[in-house]
C-alpha cells in the first residue's frame, strides 16, 4: 500500500514541481481580479486561494485542472459582502459546496445536455462583460453603476 502511495507521487516529482509554479503563478492574478470584484481585500482572495489550492492537492483534483474562485461567484458575492460582510461569505461558499457534492450525488449534472451551446455561450459572454465592466472604474477612476440590484 506505502509503496502504491510512494509510487503515485513520488513518480514524477520535477514535472509536478513545474505544474505547481504554473498554476501559482495563474492564480495569483486570478485570485487578486476576483477579491476586487467581489468587494475584499486582495489577502483575503489569496489566503483562499492558498488554503483551496492546499486541499485540493490532498483529495482530489484533475490534471489540468485549477481549482480557484471563479468570475461569476465573485460577481454574486458583491451584494452579499456589501450588506452583511464578509463572515458571511464562508458560510455562503460552504453552502455552496454542500449543495454541489448534493448535485454530484444526484448526478444533476447530466441535464446540462439540455441546455443548448448558444445558452451558454451567451452566460460566458454576459458574464465577460460584467467583469469588465466592474473593472473600468479600477481602470480609468470613474466610478458608475455596473448594475443594480433590487
Amino acid at each position: 500500500m506505502i509503496e502504491k502511495i510512494k509510487a503515485a507521487w513520488l513518480s514524477n516529482v520535477r514535472a509536478d514541481i513545474l505544474a505547481g509554479l504554473v498554476v501559482a503563478l495563474a492564480l495569483i492574478p486570478e485570485a487578486i481580479a476576483f477579491s476586487i470584484i467581489a468587494g475584499i481585500d486582495p489577502k483575503v482572495g489569496l489566503y483562499a486561494s492558498f488554503c483551496i489550492c492546499t486541499v485540493i492537492a490532498f483529495v482530489g483534483g484533475r490534471p489540468a485542472m485549477i481549482s480557484a474562485a471563479t468570475g461569476a461567484m465573485a460577481l454574486l458575492m458583491v451584494n452579499l459582502v456589501k450588506d452583511h460582510g464578509l463572515q458571511y461569505l464562508l458560510a455562503a461558499s460552504l453552502l455552496c459546496g454542500v449543495m454541489q457534492i448534493a448535485a454530484g450525488y444526484l448526478r444533476l449534472g447530466e441535464l446540462m445536455r439540455f441546455v443548448s451551446r448558444s445558452v451558454v455561450t451567451g452566460f460566458v459572454n454576459a458574464l465577460a462583460i460584467l467583469i469588465f465592466m466592474a473593472q473600468l472604474p479600477e481602470l480609468t477612476g470613474v466610478t458608475w453603476p455596473v448594475y443594480v440590484s433590487p
